[in-house]
C-alpha cells in the first residue's frame, strides 16, 4: 500500500484505519466527507463497509500479536474493545477458537494465518502494514465458497465444545454405556455405541488427519475420558481450523497429500479429507446428541441456522458487543 502517489480510495482506507477513528463518525470526519457518503464510497470501492473491514483488520492483527506473545487483554483494548469478554467472543467466533489457545507461531501453516476472509485482499500485514492480494484465485477472491467453509468448520468446533461441555458431569455409568450395540460409523474407527467412543472419534478424527495434512508423526491418542479429550481438543481445535483457513487461502482445495499413516500410504485430495472430516463429524455430533437424550439431558438440535444468529460479525456485518467501532 506504497507510492508516490495518493487517490481517493487509499484516503478512505486511512480514514478507517487509523487508531483514533473508533466509530464510523470519526471516519467520515477523518475523510473530510459525511458518514453516509464516506460509508457509500468506501463500500463501493472495496465490496465491504468501513466498520467491517476495520473490525476484521483490526482481528487480524490481534491474531498476530497473540501469537508475538501478547497477552490477551492488551491485545483486546489495543483493538478497540471495551472488554476482554467482547473480544473473546469476537475473536472465537472469527477464527473458530479462543484467543486464549494463539500463543504460539507453530500453530501457523503459513505466515498469513492471521487473515481472514475478505472480498477485497485487503488484510493487516506486520508489523504496522497492510497488504492487498492481486487478482490469483487467492483467499481473497472467491470469499463466498471460502466463508461457507469457515462457516461449517467454525459450527463443527463450537458445536464439539458444547457437546463436550454436556457430557463433562455426567457419571462413568451414563458416559460409557453402550446405547448402539454394534454400531460403527466407521470400519477402521471401531464401535461407536457410547456417548465415549463418539466423542473420542469425533476428536480424534481431526487430530491424524491433521497429522497427515502437515506431515506429522502419528499422534499418541489419549483416554475417552472427558477431561483427556477436553485437552486434546483445546490443541487440535485451532490447529485444524488454521489448516483449513491456509488450504483456503492458498486455493489448494486440489492439492494432493500422500498419506504415510496408513498402510500402504494413499493420496487423498485436501478438499476431499476437509469434507471427509466434516460430514462425518456432523454425524457423531448428531449421535452424541441422541444418546445424551437417552441419559436425561436436555440438548439443543445443533442447527447452524440458531449458532449462526452468533456467528462471526466480519461474516454476517453484525457488530460485536463491547466494540466501539
Amino acid at each position: 500500500m506504497t507510492g508516490s502517489g495518493r487517490d481517493r480510495l487509499r484516503e478512505l482506507l486511512d480514514a478507517v484505519l487509523d487508531e483514533d477513528h473508533a466509530n464510523l463518525d470519526d471516519m467520515a470526519r477523518g475523510a473530510f466527507s459525511s458518514p453516509w457518503h464516506f460509508s457509500r464510497q468506501f463500500s463501493l470501492g472495496t465490496g465491504e463497509s468501513p466498520v467491517a473491514l476495520r473490525r476484521r483488520v483490526m482481528l487480524e492483527r490481534a491474531a498476530w500479536q497473540l501469537r508475538d506473545g501478547c497477552g490477551v487483554t492488551e491485545t483486546a483494548f489495543a483493538a478497540g474493545y471495551t472488554s476482554v469478554e467482547g473480544f473473546s467472543r469476537a475473536f472465537s467466533r472469527a477464527y473458530g477458537y479462543p484467543p486464549s489457545t494463539t500463543g504460539s507461531r507453530a500453530l501457523a501453516p503459513s505466515g498469513y494465518s492471521h487473515w481472514l476472509p475478505a472480498p477485497n485482499g485487503v488484510h493487516f500485514h506486520p508489523p504496522m502494514h497492510l497488504w492487498v492480494e492481486g487478482d490469483t484465485g487467492g483467499y481473497g477472491r472467491g470469499v463466498g465458497a471460502g466463508q461457507v467453509t469457515a462457516q461449517m468448520v467454525h459450527h463443527d468446533l463450537d458445536d464439539t465444545r458444547i457437546l463436550l461441555n454436556a457430557a463433562s458431569d455426567l457419571d462413568i455409568g451414563d458416559y460409557e454405556r453402550v446405547r448402539f450395540p454394534g454400531l460403527v460409523v466407521l470400519e477402521w474407527d471401531g464401535p461407536e455405541g457410547s456417548i465415549a467412543q463418539v466423542l473420542g472419534n469425533l476428536v480424534w478424527s481431526k487430530q491424524i488427519w491433521l497429522a497427515s495434512m502437515v506431515g506429522a508423526d502419528e499422534p499418541v491418542r489419549a483416554g475417552n475420558d472427558v477431561a483427556s479429550l477436553c485437552k486434546q481438543f483445546d490443541v487440535i481445535a485451532p490447529q485444524w481450523a488454521e489448516a483449513v483457513r491456509d488450504i483456503d487461502r492458498r486455493n489448494a482445495w486440489d492439492d494432493r497429500l500422500i498419506d504415510a499413516l496408513c498402510d500402504p500410504p494413499e493420496s487423498f485430495v485436501l478438499g476431499g479429507v476437509v469434507s471427509h472430516v466434516l460430514t462425518f463429524a456432523a454425524h457423531r455430533r448428531q449421535l452424541v446428541r441422541h444418546m445424551l437424550r437417552a441419559a436425561g439431558r436436555s440438548v439443543d438440535n445443533g442447527d447452524p441456522l440458531e449458532w449462526q444468529r452468533g456467528a462471526s460479525p466480519h461474516m454476517l456485518g453484525d457488530e460485536p458487543e463491547g466494540n466501539p467501532t
